[in-house]
């Protein structure tokens, strides 16, 4: 702890331990053996490391981020001291069917078939529209993840849920990336997906449209499982009165979070942005 808390500051130590400044500056000047300064310091980066990753990772990705950071700890420190602490996870809620497929327009086929590896960026993408509650009403947020890197490519939130809402999503996953043609892009069967002005951008870029058979999460997983995440750890512990306010989080959560420092295990413990730089690098 000795040497640790000249890189943290004092006061946020303090708040983790539950003591007062004062009182652990009188702690910090005992003389303390070795061992006990090392145990510290492992409860104090486990207990940080845990706030900073939102309460999301269990032992093994808590183990690995902290490893990543530089730090000698081993995954039976990790768990021991969550258990020790009480450092749960943030559960998560249970999904809830919104898409409404009872419609006559034009389906793709299912491209996919729940097989969502892929051997490279850019070789097929999913996407999905999920809701927000707020004190000035819903929500709606579209996004497109790619399913070599997981990253979200791109997002469009608006209070309304209609055609453009996806649209924008799909151009700003288009500017940033830039596909080849014969993308996949596999969504369910909501009406904004078989809109004309979707399947119009689709057919422009020369794309490949798929869509999940009907009534079946299980063949969209991968955007779902992205919606759990968000909500998991961000939109279900706040009560947000302005959309504005919504829309600010959750940008900031998927530009500065989810992309850049949330690591997964799927991706060898990696962070989406990390993926790629990784893909690309090898590729060059």
């Amino acid at each position: 702890m000795k040497q640790y808390y000249n890189d943290s500051p004092i006061r946020l130590i303090a708040r983790l331990l539950k003591v007062s400044v004062s009182g652990l500056y009188d702690w910090l000047r005992q003389d303390i053996s070795p061992r006990t300064i090392r145990r510290n310091q492992q409860m104090i980066w486990v207990q940080i490391a845990h706030q900073e990753m939102k309460e999301s990772y269990g032992t093994i990705r808590l183990s690995n981020y902290l490893q990543s950071q530089g730090i000698n700890i081993s995954q039976y420190a990790v768990r021991r001291i969550k258990q020790v602490h009480q450092l749960y996870c943030k559960r998560h809620k249970r999904y809830k069917q919104t898409t409404n497929s009872n419609h006559k327009k034009p389906v793709y086929d299912n491209l996919l078939q729940q097989d969502f590896k892929m051997s490279h960026p850019n070789q097929a993408w999913t996407t999905d529209i999920t809701y927000i509650w707020t004190a000035e009403g819903w929500l709606y947020l579209a996004a497109f993840k790619d399913l070599y890197t997981k990253q979200i490519l791109g997002y469009s939130l608006n209070e309304r849920m209609i055609a453009k809402l996806v649209c924008d999503a799909l151009s700003m996953a288009i500017h940033n990336q830039k596909p080849p043609k014969g993308l996949i892009v596999h969504s369910d069967r909501g009406g904004q997906y078989c809109s004309h002005d979707y399947r119009n951008m689709l057919e422009k870029h020369e794309f490949q449209g798929s869509m999940s058979k009907k009534g079946d999460c299980f063949d969209n997983t991968p955007i779902e499982s992205f919606w759990g995440i968000l909500k998991n750890e961000l939109v279900h512990h706040h009560n947000y009165q302005t959309r504005q306010q919504a829309k600010e989080d959750i940008i900031k959560y998927i530009e500065l979070f989810y992309n850049q420092r949330r690591i997964q295990k799927g991706l060898d413990f990696k962070t989406p942005n990390q993926m790629a730089e990784d893909f690309y690098s090898f590729a060059a």
